[in-house]
């Protein structure tokens, strides 16, 4: 119960998209417990990163554990700085992640520039969501 951090503003993560070359996106995400931030190179990146800033918060817990081939990398701090602007150069999600459950995350995705909403009912929804909201934005 130490590890827990209570309260809901930890649910959301601002996710600031910077470039979406060919499928491959890059970008910095943000969230109450990481404040100056975490870069990621693609999407894989973004959504381990992730995964492991909700491992260490606890927050949701995690209905089942992970698996994997290997032991888990050792973590580094992340390397953006704390007064950079949490605004995507392509887009800007608010990713609230409720659930936890069937090896995915549950919540809902919001896309600030445009004011859109959606529910996710688990992580492939989540990058099926965003996917479609950076090929709109794209097309701008």
């Amino acid at each position: 119960m130490e590890n827990r951090i209570r309260g809901n503003e930890y649910r959301t993560t601002i996710v600031c998209v910077d470039s979406y070359t060919n499928g491959v996106l890059a970008g910095r995400f943000f969230n109450p417990y990481r404040r100056e931030g975490e870069r990621f190179q693609s999407l894989t990146q973004f959504l381990v990163k992730m995964e492991q800033v909700l491992d260490v918060m606890n927050l949701p817990q995690s209905f089942t554990s992970a698996r994997a081939f290997a032991p888990p990398p050792k973590r580094k701090p992340g390397d953006a700085p704390a007064t950079e602007v949490q605004e995507g150069a392509l887009a800007t999600f608010a990713i609230r992640v409720i659930f936890r459950q069937n090896a995915s995350w549950q919540g809902s995705v919001n896309w600030l520039e445009e004011g859109r909403e959606q529910s996710f009912r688990s992580v492939l929804e989540l990058v099926l969501l965003m996917d479609s909201a950076l090929g709109e934005a794209e097309d701008r």
